[in-house]
C-alpha cells in the first residue's frame, strides 16, 4: 500500500509540474528478483538524484498489469529476465523506440533491438556425473539426444523460458528438423519427468540421480562461490561443459529492459537505461547475480565466473531467440517434452 500510495502520489506530482518529475522520479516494475539489484538503484539514485519506485513481481504478473493500465500506467521500466520475455512485451506494443548514442555504442548489436537492450548474459552449460559421464561424450547440445545418455538426463520443464530460449537458438541455426531431433532424444533420455529449477538439476547429476543436465551459468556459479560445506562436496562431483565450441559457440540468454510507450519520465527512463551500461552496473550485474556484463571490456573478479575459464558465445541476435519461440514449444510438445 505504501508503495502504492508513492506511486499515486508521482502521478499528482506530474500533473502539477512535469519538469520536476521528469527529473527526479523514476518508477521500475521489475522481474529481476535479487537482492544484489539494490545496489543498482541506491547508485543510480545517489549519481543522479532520481528516486526510484519500484513494483516487483513475476513476468506474466507485471505484463498484465501494464496491459491493464494502459495509458494511465505510472510505468517507465520494465526489467525482466529472457530475451523471450522481453519480447512478449515488445509483440504486446509497451515499449517505446529509444534513440541513444550511447547505449548504441556500448551494448553490442546483437544483443539490443530498437526498443529494449541486454545488460547482462550468462550461458546455458552442460553439468555432468564425473563419475558416470565422459566429457567427451556431451560437447554439444545435439549430444543430450544420443541414445548413449539414455536414461540420464534431467531437466526443468521444456515450457520453461531457459529450455525454449535454447531450441529456438538451435532452431535458428540448424532449422526444425534438427531442433526436433534433438528434442526427442532428450526425451527418449530422461532420467525422471522434468521438474524443479536449475539448481535441483546440479545437485541430481552430482547425487547420481541423473548422469547430465543442462543449466544456466549463474546456478552453477553461485554453488561454486558457496562457502557450505555441502555445496563444496556437491560441486566436487560436478563437472561444466560449455557446449558447441567448435560450432556456434555456448548458447547465451540475457537480462535486460526498456522504456514504456506511456512512460510519464521519459528522461528519466533513459538516463536510467544508460546508467544501466555504465561500468558500475555493469559489474554489479557481475558481481552480484554472476552474470556477465553485456558490454565488453568490462573487467569483473567474480572466482564462480572465473573457475568455469573462458569460452566460445553463440552471438545470434537476441531478436531471433523470440523469433522461434513459438516454434520451439510447438516441438518440445510433439516431442512430449513437458
Amino acid at each position: 500500500m505504501k508503495l502504492m500510495s508513492a506511486l499515486i502520489a508521482t502521478a499528482v506530482v506530474t500533473a502539477v509540474n512535469p519538469a520536476f518529475a521528469e527529473e527526479k522520479i523514476l518508477n521500475l516494475y521489475s522481474a529481476r528478483h535479487y537482492q544484489t539489484d539494490e545496489a543498482l538503484y541506491e547508485d543510480f539514485t545517489k549519481q543522479t538524484g532520481i528516486k526510484i519506485n519500484r513494483i516487483e513481481g513475476k513476468e506474466d504478473e507485471l505484463l498484465e498489469r501494464l496491459k491493464n493500465e494502459g495509458a494511465n500506467s505510472p510505468a517507465d521500466i520494465f526489467l525482466t529476465v529472457d530475451a523471450a520475455r522481453l519480447a512478449k512485451a515488445h509483440e504486446l506494443g509497451l515499449f517505446a523506440p529509444v534513440a541513444s548514442k550511447l547505449l548504441e555504442s556500448k551494448i553490442p548489436a546483437h544483443l539490443r533491438t530498437e526498443d529494449w537492450f541486454s545488460f547482462s548474459t550468462r550461458a546455458r552449460v552442460i553439468v555432468y556425473n564425473r563419475g558416470s559421464v565422459k566429457p567427451e561424450d556431451v560437447q554439444n547440445y545435439a549430444d543430450l539426444g544420443n541414445p548413449k545418455l539414455k536414461g540420464k538426463f534431467c531437466s526443468r520443464s521444456g515450457s520453461h523460458p531457459y529450455n525454449l530460449s535454447l531450441m529456438a537458438s538451435i532452431i535458428a541455426h540448424q532449422g526444425e528438423a534438427k531442433a526436433e531431433e534433438l528434442a526427442r532424444g532428450m526425451v527418449a533420455n530422461l532420467a525422471r519427468t522434468p521438474k524443479g529449477g536449475d539448481t535441483d538439476q546440479i545437485k541430481a547429476v552430482a547425487a547420481g540421480e541423473c548422469g547430465v543436465a543442462i543449466s544456466n551459468t549463474y546456478y552453477v556459479a553461485r554453488l561454486l562461490r558457496s562457502t557450505k560445506p555441502e555445496d563444496r562436496k556437491l560441486m566436487e562431483k560436478v563437472g561444466i561443459v560449455w557446449p558447441d565450441q567448435s560450432g556456434n559457440g555456448t548458447h547465451i540468454n540475457v537480462s535486460g529492459g526498456g522504456m514504456l510507450k506511456t512512460a510519464p519520465h521519459r528522461e528519466a527512463a533513459v538516463k536510467f537505461l544508460e546508467y544501466l551500461a555504465s561500468e558500475p552496473a555493469q559489474r554489479y550485474f557481475a558481481d552480484g547475480n554472476n552474470e556477465w556484463p553485456a558490454v565488453d571490456g568490462i573487467k569483473v573478479a567474480n572466482p564462480g565466473l572465473d573457475a568455469m575459464g573462458k569460452f566460445k558465445a553463440d552471438r545470434l541476435p537476441v531478436k531471433n531467440l523470440a523469433m522461434y519461440q513459438t516454434k520451439a514449444q510447438i516441438i518440445f510438445d510433439r516431442a512430449g517434452f513437458k
